[in-house]
């Protein structure tokens, strides 16, 4: 069964939508777009700490406190993840699943240590991914800022070697398009490891979900601008999804 994810990437106490990681629009507050998404149906929530800063950091944990308890389904947070402590900060406020991108390069062992403290289906792996060249793709850091050298599909096996739960794969140059997602990226990340693969980045319609469905197969997929916008909710798009014979979890509405 598909699970359908909604990005809520957060600056401060806001929600904001950039295009491939650069500019950004001030959409509002993030737990009334977690509720709303929460009470359509989502299947969990990923939020994304864009600054990560430390002096802004008790603002974005003050948001996922507020928004796990009213919603209860899980909730995956990245950005500005760099130790145990910090995974334990946000697990005691409300996160389920914690995402690892610039501190996990740096530090591999860090998956380990937490997959052993909290439990491998608590650690997901983000890999920002920027296509180099024909079935290539190297992974950034730092919201798709610097580069690293390493490429996404073996980055990701040594991720799993390490103890990852789920690999959360973001193609950087789909990001916010609304253009459709970078299916041979994702397939590529299908191929070369065995746990769940979240893909992010470029859903504008329900035919690009379906199609990447089709041809690469993820376990999850995050969207964001399509339910930001308005161009669906998650009631529509989960109806729409089914009636092209995905199967997704559906939430009764009331009478």
């Amino acid at each position: 069964m598909l699970r359908v994810i909604p990005r809520l990437d957060i600056k401060g106490p806001n929600l904001i939508k950039p295009i491939s990681f650069e500019g950004l629009r001030v959409l509002g507050a993030p737990e009334d777009f977690a509720r709303k998404y929460y009470e359509g149906g989502a299947d969990e929530l990923l939020f994304m700490d864009t600054v990560a800063s430390l002096y802004q950091r008790g603002q974005f944990i003050d948001i996922i406190n507020r928004v796990a308890s009213e919603v209860f389904i899980p909730i995956i947070v990245c950005g500005g993840v760099r130790s145990l402590d910090d995974m334990e900060v946000l697990l005691r406020n409300g996160a389920d699943k914690i995402g690892i991108n610039t501190a996990a390069i740096k530090d591999p062992s860090l998956i380990t240590r937490g997959a052993e403290a909290y439990g491998k289906q608590c650690m997901v792996v983000s890999i920002e991914a920027k296509r180099v060249g024909a079935s290539i793709w190297e992974c950034y850091t730092d919201n798709g800022r610097e580069k690293t050298g390493l490429d996404v599909a073996q980055w990701a096996m040594q991720a799993e070697s390490r103890g990852a739960g789920e690999i959360l794969v973001t193609s950087v140059d789909k990001d916010g398009t609304r253009s459709g997602f970078d299916v041979e990226l994702v397939r590529s990340i299908r191929e070369a490891v065995s746990v769940p693969v979240i893909a992010s980045g470029g859903a504008g319609k329900v035919a690009d979900i379906v199609q990447l469905l089709t041809d690469a197969n993820p376990s999850a997929v995050c969207v964001g601008s399509m339910l930001h916008y308005g161009l669906a909710t998650m009631q529509t798009l989960k109806a729409s999804l089914a009636q092209e014979g995905v199967q997704v979890r559906i939430v009764p509405q009331e009478k």
